[in-house]
């Protein structure tokens, strides 16, 4: 859009990879592993290739455009039948400047411009309020909460908010 970019994951953003998950906030809010090593960083970048090569998932590095360094990640896991669901995290030092949300219009708008998918879902963690206004100021729009969606670090339940998106006539 010319602000953001979103491209393949390469070996090299291994190490931004692994900078960026060292922040506490990714660790609380994402079930990274703990420590998160350069190897970890490196099977995350091998990993999410291989899915993106084998579809229907897209896992992609955020980087401003005119740079080459990765700020941040961004997935869309599926479609499957009509459904979609968008994941996203950024480096601390790329916070706050409304990157995050341009990063998902794109792949919200890639998505139903090239998939059939009707529905785009962003869940986060109730205590993640960033994460959800990133949702709503891309669009999204608060669906409600899910009960017992996820289990946090210790096996307890947790109910997550909804964000979704509806393909424009559905």
């Amino acid at each position: 859009d010319g602000v953001v970019t979103l491209r393949p994951w390469r070996d090299s953003d291994a190490a931004a990879v692994h900078e960026a998950c060292q922040d506490p906030l990714i660790a609380r809010f994402i079930p990274i592993p703990q420590p998160y090593t350069m190897a970890v960083a490196a099977d995350f970048i091998a990993r999410t290739s291989a899915e993106t090569i084998a579809g229907p998932s897209a896992h992609l590095a955020i980087v401003e455009t005119g740079s080459d360094r990765a700020i941040g990640s961004i997935s869309r896991h599926g479609p499957v039948e009509h459904r979609a669901m968008i994941g996203y995290w950024l480096a601390p030092a790329a916070r706050g400047r409304g990157l995050a949300s341009r990063a998902v219009r794109i792949i919200a708008g890639w998505s139903l411009e090239t998939t059939e998918v009707i529905r785009l879902e962003i869940f986060t963690e109730p205590d993640n309020e960033a994460s959800g206004a990133v949702a709503t100021r891309s669009g999204f729009e608060f669906e409600g909460m899910r009960r017992a969606w996820l289990l946090d670090r210790d096996g307890h339940p947790l109910d997550c908010p909804f964000y979704v998106m509806v393909r424009p006539g559905a």
